[in-house]
């Protein structure tokens, strides 16, 4: 090729060769410091359509969990509150056995008598005020609950619970009971034993859908962790690779630079061959 001072073919090639690394370097430079392998959807339009899908499953994954957690968490408010009803009931009975043996007298019986009108009031307070959020959950009041532990819409995404447990004092069968005397005292026992299973089952059927909460948490913590990791493997960067193509990239974009110059000295070469 001969010399020529118009069009400097070396000069324009040097450029191309310079520009091609300079877009690898901003490349690599925005993958690293976003993270991202796919910086603009050019890069890879199918991986980036894919890891979109799996990101908004991923984050609609992490809510389904959170409904599933506060469901659990609503069950052991209600079982709490059962407990405690539970605790009180026991406390019925030795106060029933107390006061149907007639080693204490009737002043003793009195007094516990006030303790057991008490504490069976405050088993009725704990079932109309336990509450979670709005919704009443020992009063009978609570209704059918859905938890949406899913990404769909579809049934197979929710997860339905009747609550309908009613541990008030007249459900439970504790209204009108007395230990004033020794047989009022005996029939406190017989009902108490009734009571009990009824709280019991309650307790039963709370601690069965927290079971399968806590199943539907494991299962979507593995799926989360699977989606994450296929998210990961399509559109995080690598960064011992996009490392090395920056490193690459800069180091031909000085060489490109350096014959840039070198070319742009080629037609004062011709001219000196004019002179």
């Amino acid at each position: 090729m001969g010399l020529r001072i118009q069009t400097n073919m070396a000069a324009i090639s040097a450029q191309k060769v310079m520009d091609k690394q300079l877009r690898r370097a901003e490349h690599a430079s925005q993958a690293l410091a976003s993270g991202n392998r796919i910086v603009k959807a050019g890069d890879d339009a199918a991986g980036l359509a894919i890891s979109e899908n799996i990101r908004s499953q991923v984050r609609g994954m992490s809510m389904a969990r959170n409904n599933a957690f506060n469901a659990i968490s609503a069950v052991q408010v209600s079982e709490g509150g059962l407990n405690e009803i539970s605790n009180i009931m026991i406390r019925l009975r030795e106060l029933g056995i107390q006061a149907g043996s007639d080693n204490i007298g009737d002043r003793e019986r009195g007094y516990i008598e006030l303790e057991a009108q008490n504490i069976i009031a405050e088993a009725d307070r704990i079932a109309k005020t336990t509450v979670f959020g709005d919704k009443k959950l020992l009063d009978g009041s609570g209704g059918d609950m859905e938890f949406q532990v899913g990404l769909n819409g579809s049934e197979e995404n929710q997860i339905r619970y009747t609550l309908s447990t009613d541990a008030r004092a007249d459900a439970l069968g504790l209204d009108g009971l007395s230990v004033s005397s020794k047989e009022d005292a005996r029939d406190l026992l017989n009902q108490i034993d009734e009571s009990l299973g009824k709280v019991g089952d309650m307790r039963a059927s709370f601690g069965a859908i927290q079971n399968r909460l806590e199943s539907t948490v494991n299962n979507i913590d593995t799926q989360y962790e699977n989606l994450s990791a296929a998210k990961s493997r399509i559109s995080d960067t690598d960064i011992a690779k996009e490392s090395t193509e920056l490193a690459s990239a800069n180091i031909l974009q000085n060489a490109a630079v350096s014959v840039l110059a070198q070319a742009n000295q080629t037609p004062g070469v011709a001219l000196r061959l004019l002179n």
